[in-house]
């Protein structure tokens, strides 16, 4: 991917998607059929105030994301890439720390791509929090 595709597509991840700037996603790597996003972590995001724990919605979502653009990013900015299914295992917590997600594509057709996600704790990328597969339709412009 050329630095202005990448570009374009930081500033999408980034601020263009108004939830994706509320949750403070940053793009870390984008291209070769993979994708990976950091969220920071903030108090706003917590699900289980007794532990400080991330909301499993906000995993959800940085998973449901990664895929996207991974898919996304193997064509144009003008294409659109919308979610057909999206399942999430969860591991184990993630108690106030930042975290990673990883995106690899599986399958990518013209019209469908099949990805896997990984999300794990930015300072322990050996600490699997939550797997996630999902499934993408692509619309080429």
């Amino acid at each position: 991917m050329d630095p202005e595709d990448f570009q374009a597509f930081r500033e999408l991840i980034e601020t263009g998607i108004p939830f994706n700037r509320y949750l403070g996603v940053q793009l870390l790597d984008l291209g070769e059929r993979q994708c990976r996003l950091l969220l920071p972590f903030r108090p706003e995001l917590v699900g289980d105030g007794r532990r400080h724990a991330l909301h499993g919605g906000v995993i959800s979502a940085l998973i449901d994301a990664c895929g996207g653009f991974a898919v996304w990013s193997t064509g144009s900015i003008q294409d659109r890439v919308a979610t057909i299914d999206l399942r999430v295992d969860y591991l184990q917590p993630a108690v106030a720390c930042d975290i990673i997600a990883h995106a690899r594509i599986r399958l990518l057709g013209n019209r469908v791509g099949n990805v896997s996600t990984v999300v794990y704790a930015a300072d322990a990328p050996d600490t699997v929090i939550a797997e996630g597969r999902s499934v993408y339709n692509i619309r080429r412009i």
